[in-house]
């Protein structure tokens, strides 16, 4: 996900977000096929799908009637000595005690939330199939309405955070078995997902990649050339300071013009569902104590996963034949995020990929659309590996 607010002080570059997400199509075929245990598969492969889907009507409505219980807690993540208030939502239909479990990440952005996940989830939860779904879907540390506490943020970070809230005996997964869920992120979400995966510390069913992003918004525009990188530092510096880091982000980040601008350049494909109350909503979330240090971060490429195309193709080609992996690309996306993505197209290691109309965060512009071909995956796998 990502959210870019770009200017120049002196030497220094400064910046300040972008959101990355993706939309998606109606019923699609897959072959994606997988074999149960998927570790033992090895060099098996799977004929890769790819499919150009038109949005058709993007307002599928959700059945109100349908109930579905929502629970929204706080656990508390032990890292490094501190005791980190985790948010996170759990979404299930009247059939929970059968179903299979879902968790959904949000994109990593200034405004990242759970909100963007929570129309697909209770769509979903709320269907009547062969099997049933819960959804799980967790904030960030730093980001959302989880505690915001002044740390060195990188990818390791957030790749631990994912790994403990899916593994911890303590965590709000414990319940389902790590093999027995089904991840699905966006941008930077679902690399860090595929990375976490590639190097065994996850061990998910599937994984759907919403968008997949591997650079933040200052490395994909200007690149990581040495002197690019010291003014990413100084960035970085300024606005993890306090007093003048305030005042910069709420120059750059924190005010309602600026991300109005990005949802509408960007973010949402049709600027008529760019309404008031969402960036009311999404401005609030910046205005939380704490909440410039992971956008710093971010922003300045701390959170890539990796540093090169070729090893964010790497990744993917490395679950060859050990679980299924869809991409969701998306028409809309910004030149050099919609390069990386459609390099996925074809790909070792993806099995199906779709790309669909819209812009960067379809699953919260289009959450019937995105929750419709989701569910398609979610019986598709489960199908095969039975």
């Amino acid at each position: 996900s990502n959210f870019i607010v770009l200017s120049i002080l002196s030497s220094a570059s400064m910046a300040a977000s972008a959101a990355f997400s993706v939309s998606s199509p109606p019923l699609v075929p897959s072959s994606c096929k997988i074999r149960r245990p998927f570790l033992l598969l090895g060099s098996k492969s799977f004929k890769p799908v790819s499919v150009r889907a038109s949005v058709g009507n993007p307002s599928i409505s959700i059945d109100d009637k349908v109930s579905v219980q929502t629970k929204t807690s706080k656990w508390q993540w032990k890292f490094k000595g501190n005791s980190i208030g985790i948010h996170y939502e759990e979404h299930e239909g009247e059939k929970s005690e059968s179903a299979k479990n879902i968790l959904m990440i949000p994109t990593i952005s200034d405004v990242s939330t759970v909100e963007e996940w929570r129309s697909v989830a209770r769509n979903i939860v709320q269907r009547d199939g062969e099997v049933n779904w819960r959804a799980t879907i967790v904030d960030w540390p730093g980001l959302g309405y989880s505690d915001k506490l002044k740390m060195d943020y990188d990818t390791d970070v957030m790749e631990r955070f994912v790994v403990d809230f899916m593994n911890s005996p303590e965590s709000p997964m414990s319940h389902a078995g790590n093999d027995d869920i089904v991840i699905i992120g966006g941008g930077h979400a679902a690399t860090l997902a595929v990375r976490a995966t590639q190097r065994g510390l996850l061990k998910p069913s599937a994984i759907a990649a919403v968008a997949p992003t591997w650079a933040g918004p200052l490395p994909i525009v200007f690149g990581r050339d040495s002197s690019m990188v010291t003014r990413y530092g100084l960035l970085r510096g300024t606005l993890r300071a306090p007093g003048v880091g305030w005042m910069m982000y709420n120059m750059l980040v924190s005010n309602e013009k600026s991300i109005e601008s990005q949802y509408k350049s960007h973010v949402y494909a049709d600027q008529s569902n760019v309404t008031d109350a969402i960036i009311q909503s999404r401005y609030e979330l910046t205005k939380q104590k704490g909440s410039r240090y992971v956008p710093a971060a971010f922003l300045t490429g701390l959170l890539d996963p990796v540093s090169s195309r070729d090893e964010f193709l790497q990744l993917f080609a490395d679950l060859e034949g050990k679980l299924p992996v869809m991409v969701m690309s998306t028409k809309g996306a910004p030149k050099r995020s919609k390069a990386e993505m459609e390099a996925l197209r074809g790909a070792k290691g993806v099995c199906k990929f779709v790309e669909v109309e819209g812009a960067l965060l379809p699953q919260e512009e289009y959450p019937s659309l995105v929750a419709q071909e989701l569910y398609n995956f979610l019986q598709e796998t489960n199908a095969s590996s039975s």
